[in-house]
């Protein structure tokens, strides 16, 4: 019986997404488990001022799109199904633990990049699925430890 039998990849859709969603599928493969994709779109406010910005909904819907595609092609790269690829709006931490909680997710993969400085006192998004995830968290590291 795996150990995993359910992977969840929370990904970024940025430049260090691919590399990230190679790996994590090169670990399903050897575990014999299923990888599902998530991408978050955190919605932040955007205050209007003038006629020139679109309206916070339609900028909010543009982005979403904008991830549906793009996760869809990561996804066909990797031959992930479509129904075991998401794109979620709201806060990146909730929704992942959320959707790992739903989807009877045994492993959550989330991206790492190393800090240093002031910025070791942030409350990252790693950090908060940690702590609040209903199982494990493997954090791959990326940029240059890659």
């Amino acid at each position: 019986m795996p150990v995993y039998r359910r992977i969840l990849l929370a990904t970024a859709l940025n430049e260090d997404g691919p590399s990230v969603a190679r790996r994590a599928q090169a670990l399903a493969v050897a575990l014999g488990a299923e990888l599902r994709l998530l991408h978050v779109v955190e919605y932040v406010p955007v205050e209007p001022l003038g006629e020139t910005l679109m309206p916070a909904v339609e900028i909010e819907e543009e982005l979403i799109a904008r991830a549906q595609r793009e996760l869809a092609a990561l996804a066909a790269e990797l031959g992930i199904a479509p129904e075991r690829v998401s794109v979620e709006a709201g806060n990146v931490k909730a929704e992942i633990v959320r959707a790992a909680r739903e989807g009877g997710c045994d492993l959550i993969i989330v991206s790492s990049r190393e800090r240093h400085g002031p910025s070791i006192l942030l409350n990252l998004t790693e950090d908060t699925v940690l702590h609040a995830a209903p199982c494990d968290v493997l954090a791959m590291r990326v940029g240059k430890h890659q």
